[in-house]
């Protein structure tokens, strides 16, 4: 007859190991000991084995029957049910193993490989490790479209609605690649399209007159920060590259000797290599920055860690701190300010100025006329930028 539960639970330990029959071939066994685990005897293809199925009471006599009839399925099915359960063993082993965090490092660490510009490993880094850090220490196999979701309108929540739809992409490319590296087998992301907020772009606020940005240049060559962010900040506006591209410069891109930057092509938004001329004041920002970090990778080192560049906020934040508003001009926002005054002064080509804004141009051979065109006279036009810089931070302050 089938155990019940009272027969089970008052079950004797004896000298030596015994079964209590259930039925269908399922039987508790009972150690000498007094462990009690659930089994099952079966044939595969002539040969006697044995299924543990579990132990009791983790497993009751309910649960036991049921993995019994799933064994039963699965030898109906020409499978070796204790086979299977050992790789149902591994599977979640190696699910367990294979964290978010682990994985959204090692596609972090791919973006290396392929060279990908710093400052969109810097990007993908933050999103992965702060931003989407809840998920690090769950099995990717065991997120769903809600946790990620969860996650997402936190960020969108505290007004980062760029950041959240960023996030959602970063997230979706780690959950591919787990996929491509057989370690899951689906992207919850994909799911969750249309459930945030539309983010809608806004362009970078700027002054755009040499007067206004004698009062920026001023408040910056008054601003008693961190060196190395205000020689950034200098930099910024000095040669307007994108601020990505300044954070991250490094000694082993200056040419000092022959006043050049090279901006490498792994850094670049457009992924080609450019080169900047540097003016006069460039240089001597640059030379002052030697001088104080000159062992360092980067040149403008972090004021947390020497070995880290500054973060991506800092020279923004630094902006707000002399109280420029961030409806008022950016980082970013130089550019534009470059842009706007150097085409209003009608002194220089327009093609000269996209060329040193790295804008890209969708003729191939025009790119390559335009580097070696217009060099000189993006040499004479960033001294005569800087020139302007310094004439309009002697005048009187700005109203």
């Amino acid at each position: 007859m089938p155990l019940t539960d009272i027969q089970i639970r008052n079950a004797k330990v004896g000298d030596k190991p015994r079964k209590l029959a259930d039925a269908n071939g399922l039987y508790l066994y009972i150690s000498a000991a007094g462990g009690k685990s659930w089994r099952l005897d079966y044939n595969f293809f002539g040969k006697r084995k044995t299924l543990t199925i579990g132990s009791y009471p983790t497993l009751t006599l309910a649960d036991a029957r049921s993995q019994r009839d799933e064994a039963k399925r699965k030898l109906a099915e020409g499978l070796d049910p204790s086979l299977a359960k050992k790789r149902q063993h591994l599977e979640a082993k190696a699910a367990a193993g294979n964290t978010f965090g682990l994985i959204a490092n090692e596609f972090i660490e791919k973006l290396r490989r392929d060279r990908r510009a710093e400052p969109t490993i810097a990007k993908n880094t933050w999103m992965l490790t702060v931003l989407a850090a809840k998920l690090a220490p769950y099995p990717i196999t065991q997120i769903t479209a809600k946790d990620v979701l969860a996650v997402l309108s936190s960020i969108e929540k505290s007004g980062r609605v760029e950041s959240a739809l960023a996030t959602r992409s970063t997230i979706g490319r780690v959950f591919r690649y787990a996929i491509a590296t057989a370690r899951a087998e689906a992207d919850p992301t994909s799911a969750l399209r249309g459930a945030l907020q539309r983010h809608v772009p806004t362009s970078h606020p700027a002054m755009t007159t040499l007067s206004e940005m004698g009062g920026i240049m001023r408040a910056i060559y008054g601003y008693e920060g961190w060196p190395s962010l205000v020689g950034a900040l200098k930099i910024q506006a000095l040669c307007f590259a994108r601020p990505g591209e300044t954070r991250s410069m490094e000694w082993i891109e200056l040419d000092l000797k022959n006043a050049t930057w090279t901006i490498p092509a792994t850094k670049a938004k457009m992924r080609r290599e450019h080169h900047v001329p540097l003016s006069q004041q460039a240089a001597a920002v640059l030379d002052e920055m030697k001088e104080l970090f000159g062992d360092n990778r980067y040149v403008f080192p972090s004021m947390m860690s020497g070995k880290k560049l500054l973060s991506e906020n800092s020279m923004n934040s630094a902006l707000r701190r002399m109280g420029i508003g961030s409806d008022e001009h950016t980082a970013h926002g130089f550019r534009s300010s470059a842009s706007s005054i150097l085409n209003e002064s009608g002194q220089f080509k327009p093609d000269a100025i996209e060329t040193q804004l790295a804008h890209l141009d969708s003729s191939k051979v025009r790119r390559v006329y335009n580097r070696a065109s217009y060099w000189d006279e993006r040499v004479l036009m960033m001294q005569w930028w800087a020139d302007k810089l310094d004439q309009e931070r002697g005048r009187s302050a700005l109203t």
